[in-house]
């Protein structure tokens, strides 16, 4: 297995530099002020490094929601029932739920992996990767073996290098899963519980407090390794969690864009980016979570989302938004007149583009 992981990360390159620079080349001759479209300029340079190509056309768009339950539950760490899992894995793949309906609303596959949910699933939609009937109650020994840890991860990098797609986007789907989510960032970046956990789906005061607790005596127990990622997921984390770090991976490895939802799915990139670096030149976040720890994976990302829609519902709802920014990019970058084109003499910008001329 492990040397299977090292051949998926060995896969992933830099960026084509060649090709962004003539990105960049000819956003500067399209017909408006240097910089004028923001993050849509820097996103069609950031696709044409990913793919090589200067002109990009993200028409098949596929979103990977893996869906895995988290003994650690048992300490009344969510607001939800476990059962929840399994049935919202089952209405993900009938466009009943928010991540769906957007799904469906653009036109976007999607693809509910089961990972690890603790029960039987029936639904033949449902795609069947079960590693084990949920993690074990990191409040008290692993979440999972080391082997399962990288079983889960070579899960989501094959499903994400075998699907055809131009972009694809990471769910999830796990009841507990912020709490994993939450020990695995503290670990990996040396931070305190209390400022990585916040409430998920909704916590009385007294169960968030237990939450955060929980959390401390896990990575007291397990002495999880930050700079093992294997390792740190094996003891704190989630079957969820892992297999979107190797979706991740996969995704980079093939040259496609990946788009990071929310909180969970932010550190699952953040692992990824741990075990290979170069896959950070892949990624593309959508909205800013609402869960307080957002924002430090993204500090440690060093990357900004798009979005500010106050959304905190997960599942890979905002990959279907983001999505459409992403094509937008790509219309202006294919669609857009040049200088030349508009029969304008851009002459008047030649000493705007030797400073910053923008900027209050």
């Amino acid at each position: 297995m492990l040397s299977e992981l090292e051949k998926i990360i060995a896969d992933i390159e830099i960026p084509c530099r060649a090709a962004m620079e003539e990105a960049r080349r000819h956003q500067a001759r399209l017909a408006k002020p240097p910089g004028s479209l923001g993050r849509l300029e820097d996103i069609s340079v950031q696709l044409a490094g990913i793919t090589g190509k200067v002109h990009n056309y993200p028409q098949k768009k596929h979103l990977l929601v893996f869906a895995a339950d988290n003994g650690v539950i048992a300490e009344g760490v969510s607001s939800a029932p476990q059962s929840v899992t399994l049935k919202q894995a089952i209405n993900l793949t009938k466009a009943k739920t928010g991540a769906s309906v957007l799904a469906k609303h653009f036109g976007c596959d999607i693809t509910v992996c089961d990972v690890g949910i603790n029960a039987d699933v029936k639904e033949p939609k449902v795609l069947d990767r079960k590693i084990a009937y949920g993690t074990k109650n990191i409040a008290f020994e692993p979440a999972m073996t080391r082997q399962q840890a990288i079983q889960a991860i070579m899960t989501g990098a094959e499903l994400a290098s075998n699907t055809e797609a131009d972009i694809i986007g990471i769910g999830e789907m796990g009841i507990g899963n912020t709490t994993t989510a939450s020990a695995v960032l503290a670990v990996l970046t040396d931070t305190d519980a209390e400022k990585v956990t916040g409430r998920g789906g909704g916590l009385t005061d007294s169960a968030f407090q237990k939450k955060k607790a929980v959390i401390k005596q896990a990575i007291a127990i397990n002495n999880p390794d930050k700079d093992d990622i294997p390792d740190t997921l094996s003891k704190v984390g989630g079957f969820d969690i892992a297999a979107m770090c190797g979706a991740f991976l996969g995704a980079a490895a093939t040259h496609r864009p990946v788009v990071i939802d929310g909180f969970i799915s932010a550190v699952a990139a953040l692992c990824a980016v741990k075990l290979c670096p170069d896959v950070r030149s892949y990624l593309i976040p959508s909205h800013a979570s609402y869960e307080i720890g957002y924002q430090l994976a993204m500090e440690a990302l060093k990357l900004k989302p798009m979005l500010l829609l106050e959304m905190r519902l997960g599942e890979g709802s905002g990959c279907p938004l983001a999505f459409q920014i992403v094509e937008s990019a790509c219309a202006v970058m294919n669609k857009m007149a040049t200088f030349e084109d508009a029969d304008i003499d851009d002459e008047y910008l030649e000493e705007i583009r030797r400073g910053d001329n923008f900027t209050p």
